[in-house]
């Protein structure tokens, strides 16, 4: 193995014991403006947790010493692998043997929604390596996986440490935690490859030679509890060399018998303590950007050696067996200086590496935030398009109320008005994931969005398998993602046809054909359900494939420019054109259950064609295109 890199950043590093200050000039930016990568505006996107994805390998299954640290701080008597087919709202035999203990916030474990993030299903890296063929089958063109780093949770944002993959994603368990033991780990010239890690690389150059990209989930806002530099802390305290990359409020005196050792921990949570920036946020009223950097000069320069190891694995200065990005979680609560010093690093390491920003709330549950801050060329290419789902969910799904096609076509406008034209063709339109409901039941239910969306907040909230109607209304808003600027967004299972509340219900283990579970027949509130049969939806995967077949074949659906067409005295039908030097594609929505007769006026001369059938369209004497379109259903017509 080659550190060259390394050797470079190591040279930064020399001054790194002092913490970096603030120069005085946050408010002042220097804005270069820099393009997303081409590539970033023409794939479709694949989201992976590993650990829910496919157990290839059960030889590396968790163990109850790899979730020590997790949540909720202890590890039950008779824990065990939960089997990847059982009924999910059925309990595992060992939350009964919970009994009066207390999670570490001190509250009783009562709720399912608590007990069931002590499962663990044993995916791994094996069982994406086994699936390649059915994600090239779909049609997919990049994969968004979720943290990889080693940690005890299942989502991966308690980083054990950022340097390696998780031991129990790999084929060697055992042997990592030993390779593991023998590193400093802030050195990054003693960091070895481990089983995981090799695997991983795998993973990349097998999803390159079938032309998919890659890119990484980090949180360098927080790391676990178990993470070794925090762990130095709480031993030496205010002794420890790595006191400074964290908010330590007070430290614990040792002459007294109480504890007084206080921090901060992301969002309250004491599971995760935060790294220190070189200002503290304001999150009294609301959460918005702000200027700043990571204070210790130490902990910035280990987030860049991390992130350096996995754009070019070997070092050899060519970054093609290394990811292809990155996606930043919480990344509103990162300060923008450090942002800009992370994209430099980045892009000199790989120019065509694309930066993803995970830029949600301002004020929950009715303010999202405009990504302006993070989009002028120098933090990030692209922000998770909360912003677009939320809306055109309101439109085609009336929730939590109806609005207009006009209402949606300003909203939707709104968001692209303040943007350079290329970040909104980067935008990754994001219909939910890991921290969401899945779209089918989103759509299920008429709640806000993101509001109220698990069953322990909200009895009423339907849980069970959604109905034909809400298929059709997915059929609708899944047409609008494909042919709307930017890279559409699959949740691994959603083109199963999975379903489920906000999380942990959002996190299932995947419903493989080669698998038989059980119905879902239980309900966490002990309320009466129906049976639902849970299986494999092909209906739902041939749509998602056939809409990538048909966003690849027509590249004016992904470079095109966009004009919303009015149609006279119809609030409910939505209709776009997106178009280029060679033709157009025009998209007709019609939200209304009854059949309606559209006059669209044409740019173009020229025959036009329903995609969908193959048959071609009458243009009128008058220039016009008279077209009828059925109830809760759509058009494409090609020209």
């Amino acid at each position: 193995m080659k550190y060259y890199y390394w050797t470079a950043l190591l040279i930064f590093c020399l001054g790194c014991e002092k913490s970096v200050e603030s120069d005085g000039n946050e408010g002042v930016v220097d804005v270069t403006i820099e393009q997303p990568p081409e590539w970033a505006k023409e794939v479709v996107w694949y989201e992976i947790g590993v650990e829910r994805f496919r157990n290839g390998d059960p030889t590396n299954d968790p163990t109850a010493a790899d979730i020590t640290g997790a949540y909720p701080g202890f590890v039950p008597d008779g824990w065990a692998v939960t089997p990847w087919t059982q009924d999910w709202y059925r309990p595992d035999d060992y939350f009964a043997k919970v009994g009066d203990q207390k999670d570490y916030y001190g509250n009783k474990i009562e709720r399912f929604a608590d007990f069931v993030q002590m499962r663990r299903y044993g995916g791994d890296l094996q069982g994406v390596l086994d699936k390649m063929d059915y994600l090239d089958s779909l049609g997919v063109t990049a994969i968004y996986f979720r943290p990889l780093n080693d940690a005890p949770s299942l989502h991966k944002y308690d980083a054990r440490n950022w340097r390696h993959i998780d031991v129990t994603f790999g084929p060697d368990p055992a042997g990592d935690k030993e390779i593991i033991a023998s590193e400093i780990p802030d050195d990054p010239t003693t960091w070895k490859m481990t089983g995981a890690d090799k695997l991983f690389v795998k993973v990349i150059d097998e999803f390159h030679k079938r032309g998919i990209r890659v890119i990484l989930d980090y949180s360098w806002n927080h790391t676990g509890q178990t993470f070794w530099a925090w762990q130095d802390v709480l031993q030496k305290q205010e002794k420890s060399a790595y006191k400074d990359w964290y908010w330590i409020e007070a430290f614990d005196q040792p002459e007294t018998p109480e504890n007084e050792f206080e921090y901060h921990g992301w969002a309250g949570v004491p599971d995760l303590p935060e790294i220190r920036e070189t200002q503290k946020q304001d999150l009294s009223e609301s959460l918005t950007s702000f200027e700043g950097n990571i204070y210790a000069g130490a902990a910035k320069a280990h987030i860049m050696n991390v992130a350096a190891r996995w754009l070019d694995p070997d070092g050899d200065g060519d970054p093609s067996d290394g990811v292809d990005g990155y996606r930043l979680d919480v990344a509103a609560e990162t300060p923008l200086g450090f942002w800009r010093d992370f994209r430099t690093h980045v892009r000199q390491i790989n120019p065509d590496a694309y930066l993803l920003g995970e830029i949600w709330w301002e004020e929950w549950p009715d303010k999202l935030l405009d990504p302006e801050p993070f989009l002028r060329g120098d933090v990030f290419d692209a922000v998770m398009n909360y912003r677009w789902y939320r809306a055109v969910r309101h439109f085609f799904n009336e929730s939590p109320d109806q609005i207009t096609a006009g209402e949606l076509v300003d909203s939707l406008n709104v968001f692209r008005a303040n943007l350079n034209p290329g970040n909104n063709y980067a935008m990754m339109n994001y219909t939910g994931g890991f921290d969401t409901p899945r779209i089918l039941t989103s759509l299920y239910n008429k709640n806000k969005y993101k509001y109220y969306c698990k069953v322990h907040d909200n009895p009423e909230y339907k849980i069970n398998k959604p109905d034909e109607a809400t298929l059709q209304t997915l059929k609708l808003l899944l047409t609008q993602q494909y042919t709307y600027p930017g890279a559409p967004h699959i949740y691994a299972g959603d083109e199963m046809g999975m379903w489920g509340a906000d999380d942990p219900s959002s996190r299932k283990p995947l419903i493989w054909k080669d698998f038989s579970f059980e119905d879902e027949t239980a309900h966490p509130l002990g309320a009466k359900r129906p049976t639902d049969k849970v299986e494999f939806n092909d209906e739902i995967f041939r749509f998602h494939q056939q809409m990538i077949a048909l966003r690849k074949a027509n590249p004016v659906l992904i470079h095109g420019d966009l004009e919303f067409i009015e149609v006279g005295g119809e609030e409910q039908l939505l209709a776009y054109r997106r178009f280029d030097e060679n033709g157009e594609m025009i998209v007709i929505f019609n939200h209304l259950d009854a059949p309606r007769e559209v006059e669209l006026p044409l740019n173009q001369s020229g025959a036009y064609m329903d995609v969908l059938d193959g048959k071609p369209v009458e243009r009128g004497s008058d220039g016009t295109l008279a077209v009828a379109v059925a109830g809760r259903s759509f058009l494409l017509l090609k020209g």
